[in-house]
């Protein structure tokens, strides 16, 4: 069974350049041994990577131990719940693919919290309350 998107929908690729995900396998998918729910495909602003960078979460320094390149502004990268929603919190959220967050992040998140960032708002708005 395939994991759906926080729409209701599929789970969505969310990048892979660089590849991102807690498996590396370009979705944002989850399961227990993501202790940290990196489950909210966010597009990394300058913003908040200097957010998640002052919180102890440095995204912009290439670990090449880790196979990490270091996210630049406009990359697509899985992030956690909890530091998006304290970036949220703090003003300086990144924006977010509905179709590529997995809705296990509605236990943490509310959706109407993402909503507000959302980059890939579909048409038919009436689809979002779903």
């Amino acid at each position: 069974m395939s994991e759906r998107n926080v729409l209701g929908g599929e789970l969505q690729s969310c990048g892979t350049e660089p590849m991102t995900g807690f498996f590396r396998d370009g979705c944002c998918s989850t399961g227990p041994e993501d202790l940290g729910s990196h489950t909210i495909c966010a597009v990394v602003s300058s913003e908040f990577l200097e957010h998640q960078r002052r919180i102890g979460n440095d995204l912009s320094t290439p670990r090449p131990q880790y196979g990490f390149p270091g996210l630049v502004p406009g990359d697509r990268w899985c992030v956690t719940a909890s530091n998006w929603a304290r970036a949220f919190n703090d003003g300086v959220a990144a924006p977010v693919v509905l179709s590529s967050t997995n809705e296990a992040v509605l236990a943490l998140v509310p959706l109407d919290a993402l909503q507000l960032h959302a980059v890939d708002v579909p048409p038919d708005l009436s689809t979002l309350d779903a």
